[in-house]
């Protein structure tokens, strides 16, 4: 039987070639993403472990904030770590050196004052030179580091993005005025945030003192040791040297490799379990063409087994020789991939580091032992998993009954069972998503979503004869009697049209979901701009920090401005024992000119009044009652009392729990920065208001200002640029069905050569022949389209109504252009994938094709 089932492979290697590719890709997927994450992983931790090749011992202040514009939690009354420091720690036994580290942020713009680089991975840190006048840290690669405060040192891509030379003068802003330094010098980083996209500014250890904490005092201080010397005995020699307190922590270089390699492992690992989400995706639609080629295999050598069948073969050897031939195709696709795989690992970092710009470090590729057997055996499970329900019909072909027929039709009692099993699914899916909607539970809903698309594509037989009549009419008006044997030949084989375009049928449904629920939360944070917001612009910093609290003076003072507000977090404890902690959002009095403020209860004059007023939330539900008093105890640790004196609706700006800043604003920490500062201009949104706010605060590359259409397209990008890299990776899965779609016709051509044959013989053309073949696999390829279109859509609806609890005023919309090009897809799909089956349809030979069995 192993010699049958090889010969087979070899006889129907044609047949099975699309198969192959099917397998071959969807491993490939899988092998590319094993590599990829490893291969980036390796380069990770590679270039982790250089950053701690020197370092015995660090020591890190965890209060040393970038100048303490934050949220203002608590004082900084913990001990420091000073010059006086590190002397000490110098002189230990076992130190050889002692670094003094202060890093923070730092925009720099270039020659035409926007910001280079990413603005969370803008880096300011500083430049200490040793003996020979340079930093190992930071190589040089030209010129010389920074030696006083006006003076200032770049990473090379920073200064080649920017058109800087040494010599320049570079525009460089922490948080306020642009400060105008010569460049001294450019230099080589490895420093993640850098390499990811981000700049490196070096500054001297004075300056950048005093620009992100206070003279003498440094954020870390990391520790070489001398040769022979033990990092535990010098870590232990450390703790003895250095301040005492909560804020100071002392470890090891080796523990804080290991720690990053930790956090490496689980990124690359949340990565990969990602793309093995789309590769699961690609295999799965590759499960419907490797048991539709099967079938039509097992189909067209009815004879062939009921011959083995009658000269004794049993059923199990017939099982057994149809998953052989499953277990050949499924290694050498598997093997084939693997390779493939290779090249999409390589492909994927190419494309991430140039087009992406994502700067990932170099490195050998990693093909663990682990990804080689999982790429195969994931090939092999399967293709043999999705061989083995023909191979178990197959060996059902009873001897007598088979030899007289070349094709045995499913039984009245498997289609019975087939739709029952379908519905019963269908059912227990719709209801477990519309339990899912009712209870605003997105995992009862995914799994409502999952059972009901199993159910609808165990019915999809059922459905194809009514969906695909929907198009007979038409077909036979514009095509005759070409487009009438297309509708027949569709609808003949329920099973394997069905079969062949629910593959096509799963990148629909998940591309459409993605489409409407993509739409639908565009729209909604589109109108929550439009309704909540009444300010022209709203001054925020790029890097996601706080502004600086002077900030706000500057820009009221700006021409053109008729009102502003600031919007600052200010945390509180409440409670009798203060065991409770909310976030109050801290706005002046005059916001309603700033922000559409719309009570439910209580009084539209409660801030005016020194009283809250509290968000009601998309449930219509507030966390505190009016006329509530709450106690609290403030950051600075004064203690105080907040009545809520209204309740107003949901506010995409006014979250959560919004007091006055003429009362909370005081109990801040002092130098705590702002969230945001609302300006709303005396001329309304006009061009030279906005370069006057970006005047009045310095001209700061950090500082943006953003109109009503900057926050929409700000929010549209990010949720565009998921949508279509998802886009990209369930690609795969639509090459995929395509080659399903081909494989089908491609067979069926086979399957029906003397059938063609005849046809040919009673006057229909090439032509004809063309024509209906194409028109087949355009109704399968439509059939394919719609049924996911509509299953794309109630996903994506049941997906939206469970967002309606986090994003106010959010409803289902349905784009209806992408939906029809989504259709439109599908059909020039069906009729590409025809375009080699019909050209081999229209050369069969006459009199061979009638003679053929």
């Amino acid at each position: 039987m192993f010699r049958t089932a090889l010969r087979n492979v070899l006889a129907h290697k044609g047949r099975l070639l699309m198969t192959t590719l099917a397998v071959m890709l969807g491993t490939a997927f899988v092998a590319g993403t094993l590599i990829f994450s490893d291969t980036l992983g390796d380069g990770l931790r590679t270039q982790n472990s250089k950053s701690y090749t020197d370092i015995a011992v660090t020591v890190s202040d965890r209060e040393a904030g970038s100048r303490g514009y934050d949220h203002g939690g608590r004082a900084t009354t913990g001990p420091a770590l000073t010059e006086e420091t590190r002397t000490k720690v110098a002189a230990l036994p076992g130190a050889a050196e002692v670094r003094g580290v202060v890093s923070g942020f730092a925009g720099i713009a270039d020659k035409k004052g926007a910001l280079i680089g990413n603005g969370f991975s803008t880096t300011g840190a500083n430049y200490v030179p040793g003996a020979d006048g340079t930093d190992p840290r930071y190589p040089l690669v030209a010129g010389r580091g920074p030696k006083n405060a006006t003076e200032i040192a770049l990473d090379t891509r920073t200064a080649e993005k920017g058109g800087y030379r040494v010599g320049d003068t570079v525009r460089v802003a922490v948080n306020g005025p642009v400060m105008e330094l010569k460049l001294t010098g450019t230099l080589h980083t490895n420093d993640p945030r850098v390499t990811a996209g981000g700049s490196l500014a070096a500054f001297d250890t004075a300056t950048a003192q005093q620009l992100y904490l206070s003279p003498g005092r440094f954020a870390e201080l990391d520790v070489k040791a001398r040769p022979g010397t033990d990092d535990t005995a010098l870590l232990a020699a450390v703790k003895q040297a250095v301040p005492q307190g909560d804020t100071i922590e002392s470890r090891t270089g080796r523990e804080l490799a290991a720690e990053q390699d930790r956090m490496i492992k689980q990124s690359t690992r949340a990565l990969s379990t990602f793309l093995m989400g789309f590769a699961g995706i690609a295999l799965f639609v590759g499960i419907f063409i490797i048991a539709n080629t099967f079938t039509m295999l097992v189909a067209q050598r009815t004879k062939e087994l009921a011959l083995l069948r009658a000269v004794g073969a049993t059923r199990r050897q017939i099982t057994r020789s149809v998953l052989i031939e499953a277990l050949l195709v499924g290694l050498t696709a598997s093997v084939a991939g693997l390779l493939a795989g290779v090249g999409i690992a390589v492909g994927l970092r190419a494309f991430l580091n140039g087009p992406m710009e994502a700067n990932l470090p170099d490195g050998p590729l990693i093909i663990a032992p682990g990804t080689v057997i999982t790429a195969i055996a994931v090939g092999v499970l399967v293709t043999v998993l999705a061989a083995w329900l023909p191979a178990r019909r197959a060996s059902r072909i009873a001897p007598v009954a088979a030899m007289s027929s070349v094709e045995q039709p499913a039984t009245q009692k498997s289609l019975v069972l087939r739709n029952t099993f379908g519905l019963l699914f269908a059912l227990a899916g719709a209801t477990g998503l519309a339990a899912g909607v009712a209870g605003k539970e997105v995992k009862l809903v995914g799994l409502g979503a999952g059972a009901l698309l199993i159910g609808v594509f165990v019915l999809t037989p059922l459905l194809s004869r009514p969906l695909i009549a929907l198009f007979a009419p038409l077909l036979r008006a514009l095509y005759g009697t070409a487009g009438k044997l297309a509708k027949e030949n569709a609808i003949r084989n329920p099973r394997r049209t069905a079969a062949t375009a629910s593959a096509l049928t799963i990148g629909v449904t998940l591309i459409t979901s993605l489409t409407v629920i993509g739409a639908s939360v565009n729209k909604a944070v589109d109108d929550a701009a439009a309704s909540d917001l009444k300010a022209d612009y709203a001054v925020t910093m790029e890097n996601y920090s706080m502004l600086a609290p002077e900030a706000a003076a500057q820009i009221a003072k700006a021409p053109g401005v008729a009102a502003t507000s600031v919007v600052r977090s200010v945390p509180v404890e409440t409670g009798a024992d203060g065991s409770d902690h909310e976030w109050l959002t801290a706005v002046d009095a005059t916001i309603d000119k700033l922000v559409t403020v719309k009570v439910k209860e209580g009084s539209a004059d409660a801030l005016k009044q020194g009283k809250l007023m509290v968000n009601a939330g998309t449930s219509g539900q507030s966390r505190y009652r009016l006329g509530e008093t709450l106690a609290v105890t403030y950051p600075d640790g004064s203690k105080g009392s907040l009545t809520v004196g209204a309740v107003i609706e949901p506010n995409s700006v006014l979250a959560g729990v919004v007091a006055p800043d003429a009362v909370v604003g005081p109990h801040a920490l002092p130098g705590s920065g702002l969230d945001k500062v609302l300006v709303k201009g005396a001329n309304g949104p006009t061009g030279e208001l906005k370069q006057a706010l970006r005047d009045a605060t310095g001209g700061n590359p950090l500082i943006a200002v953003k109109g009503e259409k900057d926050i929409k397209a700000e929010n549209r990008r990010m949720l565009n640029g998921l949508l279509n890299m998802m886009y990209g990776l369930l690609g795969m899965s639509v090459v995929i069905a395509v080659l399903g779609v081909v494989n089908t016709m491609a067979m069926s051509v086979f399957e029906r050569r003397r059938e063609i044959g005849m046809l040919r013989a009673i006057g229909l053309d090439r032509l004809g022949i063309r024509r209906m073949v194409r028109l087949e696999s355009l109704l399968i390829a439509l059939f394919g389209g719609l049924v996911g279109v509509g299953l794309g859509i109630l996903v994506a609806w049941a997906g939206v109504r469970t967002l309606a609890d986090d994003l106010k005023g959010i409803s289902t919309v349905v784009p209806p252009l992408q939906v029809a090009c989504f259709l439109l897809a599908a059909a020039v799909i069906g009729l590409l994938a025809a375009l080699w089956p019909a050209h081999k349809a229209a050369k069969l030979d006459i009199l061979g094709a009638i003679k053929s069995e």
